[in-house]
């Protein structure tokens, strides 16, 4: 069950090192399967950056875990079918949506009348 070097020799309970190695197990499990669960925040969360262009698919990574194809996989089960054709359609040719085709001068946009500073936008 629980290996020798792993019990904690003053009280004989499972150390920090089981549970990070169980922890690792059940990463390693769920990257296996790529069955993802998420709660009505993350999912409503994730969909949302799909939809913006200039969200790339390395945030969601980064955020969620979910690569590129997983992305496409998710939209196409919580979209409506209609839905997730236009939104690959939109995707297919969008250079924003990922880091490596992105002018590397540009880190973010901003609008012509938007304020130095704040995030107001002057008046004209």
């Amino acid at each position: 069950m629980v290996e020798q070097n792993l019990i904690c020799e003053y009280s004989g309970l499972p150390s920090l090192a089981w549970y990070l190695s169980e922890q690792e197990k059940k990463e390693a499990v769920m990257l296996i399967n790529r069955n993802f669960t998420f709660n009505m925040h993350d999912t409503d969360r994730i969909i949302q950056m799909a939809w913006e262009d200039r969200t790339p698919f390395e945030a969601v990574e980064f955020q969620f875990g979910l690569k590129e194809k997983d992305v496409i996989e998710f939209m196409r089960k919580n979209s409506l079918p209609s839905s997730f054709k236009m939104w690959r359609k939109r995707m297919k040719s969008r250079k924003t949506k990922h880091s490596s085709l992105r002018n590397s001068t540009t880190v973010r946009f901003k609008c012509s009348r938007q304020r130095g500073t704040g995030n107001k936008i002057s008046k004209r």
